[in-house]
């Protein structure tokens, strides 16, 4: 693990000014022009900012960061909500929120809870058995089927690291829990509550539509290596207040190495270099470039390469799949929910996945007396509400909560937030996923680099894809790639120079000999159509 250097008060000077907004754009003196760098970086989420990190302490500091948006910080994006008793807003998280497995003593430790703890990040232990459950008809306790999944799941983990390590046919989420006796029948919508807060709430995705394998190992890897504990950010100058931190470290206020408010248009990539495009018609030459784009962004076709990507690559970004992970806030006059609990889960009668999940953030260690509770939605209803008019959402939410507590004369909320990630058009989702029946070999196209065009984010990450800390990881190790072959390799090893291994064709696990009678398949491509 990289060993963070300490930073004086005065170097964070600027960086704590604003601690709601981030970087602010300046404007740039310069359109139509085309600059020269040595290392491009397309993202200025924690990824980007990672790689640029690496650049700088391995003394490349010729670079530039190019960022869509007018603030670095990616998917951890906060916003203010509501208002306290003083009138003052609460800052709510919109994307990454938790900071994910902190580490055990005398162990590991996650860079992003190394961070945390560096910039004084404030955060709260997240006790996921603190959760009540409740149906259409108000309180009702099925916390019993929880302990079931819990018990399944114990079955399916290791069923699921022989599948790994035997290199065995991966399954989907939902085969595995079901051979391990996790079976949720599809009308019984207190079990479908707990399939949902158990596997969706994490993946974003069913288990039927995720890997068994690599589902149940991102989770383990994050878990086992660091520790099962996560803690809820409630700092009020936001999650991205470690990625200002880590900025603050190579880059100076105002520095002309980072372009804001800079759309990419065109990435025209060659043996030789990499040309970036923007819509302002201003242009990068660099020898590398490190595209951070998340998996949605690639999936929407918004940026054209030049040449087109090759076929492997464009078929590992359309392999995955990115999910949509939305939080709705809400605020009301008064706190009408239990305030020792942190999560309610509700079991709708007729549909999987509809204001399954409630949390409330007017609780001590979160933000007491705030009357704010927030919902999780996840695709195909996250998407619904962002179709809908906040009124409309607020609406639907309001109902829940009413039969959720029927004894209660439930207000309309004052204040009512929430992204629609699916739309953004820097971010098109909000994580990754990976589907089932996918490889290493797939994912690892996705990973690899096009001649001197390298990707990185949470996306390309195998261990850790959908956590902060993999796009952390992936862009550090694009950092230190980039920085040796810069070097020529010397001192480093084939882990850390030279280009990510990819797979120009993919075969499938059945030989085309077994496509027989004997294995009941009739139709043969060598069939003789003059055979009887």
């Amino acid at each position: 693990m990289m060993i963070l250097r300490p930073i004086s008060l005065l170097a964070l000077g600027f960086w704590a000014a604003q601690p709601s907004e981030g970087l602010v754009s300046q404007p740039r003196d310069q359109e139509g022009t085309c600059k020269k760098t040595t290392v491009a970086i397309l993202g200025a989420g924690i990824s980007g900012i990672a790689a640029a990190q690496t650049l700088s302490y391995a003394s490349m500091s010729d670079f530039l960061i190019l960022e869509y948006r007018d603030r670095i910080g990616g998917r951890a994006w906060h916003e203010n909500f509501g208002k306290d008793k003083d009138g003052n807003p609460y800052v709510v998280e919109m994307g990454a929120n938790w900071v994910q497995g902190l580490g055990n003593p005398g162990g590991p430790e996650n860079p992003i809870w190394t961070l945390a703890k560096e910039f004084g990040l404030q955060t709260t232990y997240s006790n996921y058995s603190n959760i009540s459950t409740y149906n259409q008809d108000g309180y009702k306790d099925y916390s019993y089927l929880l302990d079931e999944f819990d018990e399944a799941y114990d079955i399916a983990n290791p069923a699921a690291g022989r599948i790994l390590s035997e290199n065995l046919q991966d399954q989907t989420a939902r085969t595995g829990l079901s051979l391990a006796g996790w079976k949720p029948k599809s009308h019984d919508m207190e079990a479908q509550a707990v399939d949902w807060w158990k596997w969706d709430f994490e993946s974003a995705f069913p288990p039927l539509e995720s890997s068994f394998v690599f589902g149940v190992a991102s989770g383990n890897l994050t878990s086992n290596q660091f520790s099962e504990h996560d803690n809820f950010v409630t700092d009020q100058r936001g999650f991205s207040t470690i990625i200002d931190g880590m900025a603050s470290k190579f880059l100076a206020k105002d520095d002309p190495r980072l372009l804001l408010n800079t759309q990419v248009t065109n990435i025209t990539y060659s043996p030789e270099g990499v040309t970036v495009y923007s819509s302002d018609g201003n242009c990068v030459q660099a020898a590398y470039a490190i595209c951070t784009f998340s998996l949605g962004v690639l999936q929407h076709d918004v940026v054209t390469f030049t040449p087109e990507l090759p076929e492997w690559k464009k078929t590992a970004i359309h392999m995955f799949t990115m999910g949509t992970y939305t939080k709705i806030f809400l605020q009301f006059n008064e706190t009408f929910w239990p305030t020792d609990t942190q999560y309610f889960l509700y079991a709708d009668p007729t549909t999987r996945g509809y204001y399954p999940l409630f949390q409330s953030l007017s609780m001590d260690g979160f933000h007491p007396g705030s009357n704010i509770i927030f919902m999780t939605v996840t695709n195909e209803f996250a998407w619904r509400a962002e179709r809908q008019s906040d009124e409309e959402t607020k609406n639907e939410i309001v109902e829940v909560l009413r039969k959720m507590f029927p004894d209660v004369d439930v207000p309309e909320p004052t204040d009512i937030l929430y992204p629609r990630w699916s739309t953004e058009p820097w971010s098109y989702g909000s994580y990754s996923n990976w589907p089932a029946a996918t490889t290493l070999e797939m994912h690892e196209n996705l990973r690899a680099n096009t001649d001197r065009l390298w990707f990185s984010g949470e996306a390309t990450s195998p261990s850790y894809f959908g956590f902060l800390h993999g796009a952390w990881f992936e862009g550090r190790d694009a950092g230190r790639r980039i920085a040796g072959l810069l070097n020529g390799c010397k001192g480093h090893n084939s882990t850390t120079c030279g280009p990510r291994k990819s797979y120009t064709t993919l075969h499938g696990t059945t030989p085309l000999a077994d496509y027989s009678s004997v294995n009941g398949w009739e139709v043969s491509s060598f069939y003789d159509s003059n055979e009887d």
